[in-house]
């Protein structure tokens, strides 16, 4: 794209209201945006001013790997936003741009690696299969989330993170607090603060520590002064937040399955498709709500013969470009035969989620235990009865009643 070409006309600025959507319906806005254009301006309910939006696949994967487009230029800025609140910890991994996120990273990648996450695998279906039998043992109906698809997530980021079982519970409590926006942004600064007091104290107790967990390798890096305490307890924090997110991706994989049958029983047939229909899932379903985390292009940069200058605050819609039909033909149908299927349901570049494989590991276990263990799982209520987050940033049940 040559300078003379790129146009100066700016397409209107859209409000984007922070919506509560139930089941896994995709949002109508973004569904206008994506119909407007390949890039579009928005408002969000909070913050400051506007910000362009690409929502194309090609598109979404340039910006997140284009070094243009900076993380840590957010700090400082008011940008529009979807959170109430805005809580950046200086130095926090979401917020660093390479080398120093390489740097953070690298020094917990090893436990997000495939062996990292197969030492945890038997361990994680032990503790699944001590889910599902209490859950057996009850009388139906049961609430599936409260029973199994909320304590397996948290148990298993624990087990990883090296979180005592003892404190799971208030790990679970700090988490929620921190991603639902309904109890303002004390609480929620409150909660971040605890969790990183606690992480700091158990990263410092294990700098001599040679095991695999990541606040063992943690403690090691600062030990060996590769990062600082300050950055290994950003990083454990944004870590042990993150690996709830499977509660919410598998409440909504669930109800999918509960609300097409046909679905259920083709997986429970054919148990040698599941990992492909996991794939499939993760693509399809509205894990969030609106976008993440915005980025600020650091010189002027063409996309699409748009100029975005210097200092523009952009994001970027993995939702919309999971359901680019350039890449994902017939993106509305749920193709458990979908082949190849790129999803970038666990982000793009070097901001990429490092917990993609132990989400699909979680994923699969479940599929795997709940299907084969419980043949008559269905839902007790009607599917617009099943209640749905409201106020949170991340989309999911708030309950998801079963019986069998």
């Amino acid at each position: 794209m040559t300078e003379e070409t790129l146009t100066e006309i700016l397409p209107p600025i859209r409000h984007w209201p922070a919506l509560d959507l139930s089941g896994v319906d995709f949002d109508p806005v973004l569904t206008e945006l994506m119909r407007e254009g390949p890039i579009t301006r928005i408002q969000l309910p909070n913050g400051e001013g506007w910000a362009w939006l690409v929502t194309r696949y090609d598109d979404v994967r340039m910006v997140t790997n284009d070094p243009r487009f900076s993380r840590e230029a957010v700090m400082d800025r008011p940008v529009t936003r979807l959170a109430p609140h805005f809580i950046p910890a200086r130095g926090a991994v979401g917020f660093l741009d390479p080398p120093d996120h390489n740097r953070l990273r690298r020094s917990v990648a090893a436990a997000f690696t495939a062996k990292g996450v197969e030492r945890i695998r038997e361990k994680s279906r032990r503790m699944l299969d001590e889910l599902v039998d209490e859950l057996l043992q009850d009388e139906p109906p049961a609430d599936l989330s409260a029973a199994v698809l909320s304590p397996f997530p948290i148990a298993v980021i624990c087990e990883l993170m090296g979180v005592p079982a003892a404190d799971r519970h208030i790990m679970h409590t700090w988490t929620q607090l921190i991603l639902s926006s309904a109890h303002g942004a004390d609480v929620s600064e409150k909660a971040k603060n605890e969790m990183g007091a606690y992480f700091a104290a158990l990263i410092g107790d294990r700098e001599n520590s040679s095991a695999e967990d990541v606040t063992s390798l943690l403690g090691a890096a600062v030990g060996r002064d590769e990062v600082t305490t300050e950055e290994a307890v950003g990083l454990a924090v944004l870590l042990q937040i993150g690996g709830e997110a499977v509660t919410n991706n598998s409440g909504q994989m669930f109800y999918i399955l509960l609300t097409r049958p046909d679905l259920a029983e083709r997986l429970r047939a054919e148990p040698e498709i599941r990992p492909q229909a996991i794939d499939e899932l993760l693509r399809y379903i509205p894990h969030r709500n609106a976008v993440g985390l915005s980025r600020i292009a650091t010189e002027d940069v063409g996309i699409r013969g748009v100029r975005i200058r210097a200092g523009d605050a952009i994001y970027v819609s993995y939702l919309a470009a999971n359901r680019d039909p350039d890449v994902f033909p017939f993106p509305e149908t749920i193709d458990f035969s979908r082949s190849p299927n790129p999803h970038v349901s666990f982000g793009f570049g070097p901001h990429y989620c490092p917990g993609g494989m132990l989400a699909r590991m979680e994923s699969q276990l479940l599929v795997d235990a709940l299907l084969d263990r419980l043949p008559g799982l269905r839902l007790a209520v009607p599917p617009e009865k099943v209640p749905f987050k409201k106020g949170a940033l991340i989309r999911g049940p708030e309950a998801l009643p079963v019986t069998w």
